[in-house]
């Protein structure tokens, strides 16, 4: 599953929760904070929780698409910040699943387009 973000829209953290949130269906409850995130980001294969709206099946790997990286320019400093960050959560997401023998469940890739 491939899931699109545009990087333009990164510029801080609220641009981050809400794109987001915006591509993946968060609740209306989500936080907005990074501990959210990871709950919501953890759940992709677990349907019955409600985390999310669009989900994997599980051992599938959803792929977070960014597009429009070489367009940030003037915030391409702030956009990469937030690029950094959902890196970390989706390292952070990944090695709590390895930790308890499931697989990964997320990958980041950049797109040009």
């Amino acid at each position: 599953m491939i899931i699109h973000i545009d990087a333009r829209k990164l510029t801080d953290a609220a641009g981050l929760h809400a794109s987001l949130t915006e591509a993946l269906g968060f609740p209306a409850t989500y936080g907005k904070n990074l501990d959210a995130l990871i709950d919501c980001l953890s759940d992709l294969d677990k349907p019955a929780t409600g985390m999310t709206k669009v989900h994997v099946f599980p051992g599938q790997t959803a792929l977070l698409a960014l597009s429009h990286l070489d367009e940030t320019g003037k915030n391409a400093a702030k956009v990469m910040a937030q690029v950094q960050t959902l890196n970390d959560v989706v390292a952070f997401v990944n090695f709590r699943r390895l930790e308890s023998k499931q697989p990964p469940l997320l990958a980041v890739a950049y797109d040009s387009d």
